[in-house]
């Protein structure tokens, strides 16, 4: 067996996202998994160690958030609005992800397929939230720095993502928004 795994995961910097938006600046799967992981972890540490309320290990969700995309490597990154736009969709897209994640176990030695399958068909329901709240804060960054840019392809996805943020009710995230979400507007001297 070749155990291809580890080498396909390091094609997460092939696969592009905002592919229906024009960019400033790109973005790949392998950037937003490692920005989702800062997040997911700094989310988790905030709901225990500030907010000093119960939730999954920050270590945990940081590692999930790794690979929250992996199956992308094998699906492409489809866009949040052909994703989402009817539940017959999202359904069918779902099973084409869990199948591509299923696939990418199947590379892995036996021996470790165990270790990586909450993380690559992100079933694990204790880290999901964090990670799925850690994704769409990513997701917002990346609207504010193509605002910062001048580019105004994002100002409604920039809308739409705020609003979903506050629907997830999710006090990390409300208490990151506060306090740590400003100075992404800013720049290099200015930080």
């Amino acid at each position: 067996m070749a155990n291809e795994f580890y080498a396909l995961m390091s094609r997460m910097r092939y696969i592009t996202r905002w592919g229906l938006m024009r960019n400033t600046f790109s973005e790949n799967i392998q950037e937003h998994s490692h920005q989702v992981a800062v997040l997911a972890h700094g989310l988790a540490l905030i709901r225990r160690e500030i907010l000093g309320l119960p939730g999954p290990d920050p270590d945990k969700c940081a590692v999930a958030a790794l690979y929250h995309d992996a199956s992308e490597i094998l699906t492409g990154d489809l866009p949040t609005p052909i994703k989402y736009d009817n539940p017959r969709i999202k359904t069918a897209y779902k099973q084409v992800e869990r199948a591509a994640g299923q696939r990418l176990l199947d590379l892995l030695p036996q021996a470790l397929r165990g270790c990586y399958e909450h993380l690559v068909l992100e079933d694990d329901e204790a880290v999901l939230p964090v990670v799925k709240a850690a994704d769409k804060l990513s997701a917002y960054i990346k609207c504010l720095e193509e605002q910062k840019a001048g580019n105004r392809e994002f100002d409604s996805a920039e809308v739409q993502i705020r609003t979903a943020m506050n629907e997830m009710h999710r006090e990390e995230l409300d208490w990151f928004l506060e306090n740590c979400l400003e100075p992404f507007t800013r720049n290099l001297d200015q930080l």
